[in-house]
Order: structure tokens, then sequence, then C-alpha cells
């Protein structure tokens, strides 16, 4: 069972997608990165100097993916570590981090983890070079499939195929989480949306339109994580990690042609109600992690709400609003608040946080005690995607 480690600071920037044009002048991943931490840090009590010999997980950023970004934030930030974590697991990043800053903090290694990550995909033209992702230039690029748009496409279709799946079904899920959008202070897309605006939206690649995927923004995140026995000295209320899970290169089904509509968070949420000791029943809320409506759609399949092929009539007839029997990305998600590059799944644990603490204003989930985070990351030529993780988060141990 979990709850012997606790978030005791957040940190969130507003987004943008502000581009640089003459005389003006857009922040940098790092200065994006740096304000997070700071808010993080003011957010719980702490000072940067407390810092020193503690622990920090850091997230480049999307665009150019940077090999060195640990060392380039330690330098350029001012931070003195005694643990330097750095996470290349995509979407997966928050939950995969977290794992691993809670071994160290157990270990005794240090007595704090700080989280932060930022981006600012929005440079112009010739400042941000394109990323080369070795498996997207030998599996997916000479079969012409294109990236991550065409992928999520494909997932999405074989759901519609096999289970009668309808477009309304992944529209019900964008047009909730612009309402939550419109609710958050710090989402970027702000502008009200109806089912006929995302039915008459533009396909990228049938069957997923505009309105399905994420849109990358500039913006930062940080967390902070620490012992219980810590916990309660800080200036806030902590939130307890309850429970938590990881797979990697899962699949199901035939080897050679295996179930893309299924994702590996079907075990990792699993294996996090089971370490904490709590049936999915007991949810308050979810945070999944949706780079896609299709994704946030099989995965309340995988965690159990109804069974596989059924989730488009689950969504048709649940309200999974903040208001609702099932709330679900109650500050906008990844497709209305924006994804800040590889710090995406921060986004997830950020707002969990709001709910669990009762600071999520006018879209604040009534009662909010428990709830769960998903993250899943990289583009898997195999299946679907590469790494899933789920964290259980809860008010008291």
């Amino acid at each position: 069972m979990g709850g012997d480690i606790a978030i005791v600071g957040i940190g969130e920037t507003p987004y943008s997608r502000a581009r640089v044009k003459k005389g003006e002048i857009v922040m940098s991943a790092e200065e994006y990165t740096a304000w997070a931490a700071s808010l993080a840090l003011e957010d719980s009590g702490l000072t940067k100097g407390d810092m020193d010999g503690q622990g920090l997980a850091v997230v480049g950023s999307e665009w150019p993916h940077s090999e060195i970004w640990s060392a380039e934030i330690v330098q350029n930030l001012g931070f003195k570590p005694k643990l330097l974590l750095r996470g290349d697991f995509g979407g997966t990043n928050a939950v995969e981090l977290i794992v691993q800053a809670a071994a160290a903090l157990k270990a005794g290694m240090v007595d704090y983890v700080l989280f932060a990550g930022g981006d600012s995909p929005m440079l112009p033209p010739g400042e941000n070079p394109n990323r080369t992702w070795r498996y997207e230039l030998d599996y997916m690029r000479p079969f012409g499939l294109m990236g991550f748009i065409s992928l999520a496409a494909l997932m999405m279709q074989r759901h519609m195929y096999l289970y009668g799946t309808k477009q309304e079904h992944f529209g019900k899920i964008a047009v909730t989480q612009r309402e939550h959008a419109r609710l958050n202070p710090n989402a970027y897309v702000k502008t009200p949306m109806t089912m006929e605006d995302y039915l008459n939206s533009r396909i990228l690649s049938d069957p997923l339109r505009m309105f399905d995927s994420t849109l990358f923004v500039n913006g930062g995140l940080a967390f902070i994580l620490t012992k219980k026995e810590l916990a309660d000295k800080h200036a806030k209320n902590p939130i307890y990690i309850l429970g938590y899970g990881l797979v990697h290169n899962y699949a199901e089904g035939d080897p050679a042609l295996p179930d893309i509509t299924t994702t590996g968070v079907k075990v990792a949420a699993r294996d996090s109600l089971e370490m904490a000791c709590i049936s999915r029943e007991k949810l308050d809320f979810l945070q999944l992690y949706d780079d896609f409506t299709g994704a946030v759609l099989m995965q309340i399949e995988d965690i159990g709400f109804c069974n596989k092929g059924e989730g488009g009539k689950f969504v048709e007839q649940t309200d999974i609003s903040y208001r609702g029997t099932l709330p679900v990305n109650t500050g906008g998600g990844l497709i209305s608040n924006g994804q800040p590059g590889m710090a995406a799944g921060f986004v997830q644990v950020v707002e969990a946080v709001k709910q669990l603490r009762g600071e999520a204003m006018n879209r604040q989930v009534n009662g909010a005690r428990i709830g769960l985070v998903s993250g899943l990351g990289a583009l898997a030529y195999g299946s679907n995607f590469a790494n899933a993780g789920a964290l259980i988060l809860g008010v008291e141990p």
C-alpha cells in the first residue's frame, strides 16, 4: 500500500501560442521551466536554496530533443542537486519519474524532489529543427504513416470498425473538455464549442479531426515530492501517492497483429488500484492522458468502467463533466488546455492536485478525495503506445 510519498507544491504557468514577431519576445523553454519551478517552490513554502543537495527531475522540450537538457537546466537555472532524473517517456514522464523519485525518497537518498518542465515550440521557422525519432524514420514513414496523427487516426478507425463507435462519441469528449478549459484560467483555448462545431471541423487524418488532437503550446509546469513525515510542514495540504503502476511495450492479442484499441493503462491502472487497496468505484475523477480523444475513450474501457468496445455508448450515456458521475479531464486536458512539450503528463498531475485541494474554483468536483492520473507515451510501431502508467492520488495517506 502506498501513501508514504506526498506532493507538497505545484506550479503552472499560463499557456500561449505566441510567436516571435518583429519587436516581440517569446520566452524560452528554460524560462518557462524556471517560472513553473518558482511557482511550485512558493506554493510549498520552500526556497531554491532548500533544494541544494536534493533531487531534481526534468523533462526536455519537444523541439529540439535536447540530449543534455538536464545538465543545461542544472547549470543555467543554478540548481545543485544530489539526484538528477531526466524523463524520455513522452506522456508517461510524470508517472515514471514519480515512481523513480519515490524510490529515492524511500531509500533516504534525498528528502525532496522538484519536478519541472516546459516548452516554447512556437519559435519562428529555422529555430525549431525537426525531431528525428529513429523508429518513426525506420518503421513508419516508409509505409506512409506520418507520425502521431496518422497513428491515432488508425486507432480510432479500428475502434469504429470493430465496435460501431461513432464520431459523436469522440466529439462528446472534445466538447466536454472544452467546457472545462473555459473554466480554467490557465488553459489556452477558451472558445465555446458545440457538437456541430466538432463535426464540422477539419479532418486531419480520417477519422481524426482538428478538435480530436492536442495542440502544442508555450508553458511550464512543476511539482514537489517529499516523504510523509515532512509533508505536514508545508504551506498547503499534502496530496498523497496511494498507488502506481507502469508497463512498457504492452500489447494484447496476436503478436503479429496486436489489438491497437487496448492500451497499457489496462495493466497500469489495475496495479495502481491494487496498491492503493481501492476499487475503481471509489475514484472521484479521472485525469487521463489525452493526446487524442480516442485515447480517452479507450482508457475508460481499459480501467474497467465498461467492457472493451462499449466506450462509445458509455461516454454517450455518462456525464463526464466536472459536475457528473465520472468527471474526466477537468482542466481541459491537452486537447483544450494545451501540450507544453514533454511536460505534457505534468498537466494531469497538477490538475489532480488542484481538485484534491479544493482549488479548482468553478470547475471543482464536489467532495473530491481520490483520483486517478494516467500517462501514455511514445509512438509504437508494433502496437499503439510504448509506455503507459497510472497513479492514484488522495487527500489522506
